[in-house]
């Protein structure tokens, strides 16, 4: 693993958090819009006998499970990128992997914070690149 990858896992987590909270999101409105009882007066046996939301509401508990445990992930992983981009020496290459990983900020973002242009921004990324120790056993998100 390159250690542009390893640092990337951050970024990509972040995205699929998003994803899910929308998701939950979407779900949480349609469980809020409950379709009006049928008046039917015919009986069917194979019907189930629970409510329709029920499903949807044990759906968002797993939902939330799953956003509760890929947040701890993103903050252990963030942790451990912490530790590794601080094991880089110039602290221009470590301001500019911290921006770029760690708070998602775009190329002319980091250049206008570090009063830099975004040429000089790219040429810290690939000096901080080769300066960055990747660990022996990475955390890697599936």
């Amino acid at each position: 693993m390159t250690a542009k990858e390893y640092l990337n896992q951050a970024y990509r987590l972040e995205q699929r958090i998003r994803l899910l909270k929308d998701n939950i999101e979407e779900t949480r409105a349609l469980s809020g819009s409950i379709s009006s009882p049928g008046f039917e007066q015919h009986y069917n046996p194979n019907r189930p006998t629970e409510a329709p939301y029920v499903k949807t509401l044990e759906r968002l508990m797993e939902m939330q499970e799953e956003l509760d445990e890929k947040l701890s992930l993103l903050l252990a992983l963030k942790a451990e990128l912490t530790e590794v981009i601080d094991g880089v020496e110039n602290m221009d290459e470590r301001l500019v992997l911290t921006y770029r990983y760690l708070k998602n900020y775009t190329w002319s973002h980091i250049g206008d914070i570090l009063c830099a242009d975004e040429r000089t921004v790219r040429r810290w990324h690939s000096l901080a690149l080769a300066h960055v120790t990747v660990p022996e056993n990475p955390a890697v998100i599936p």
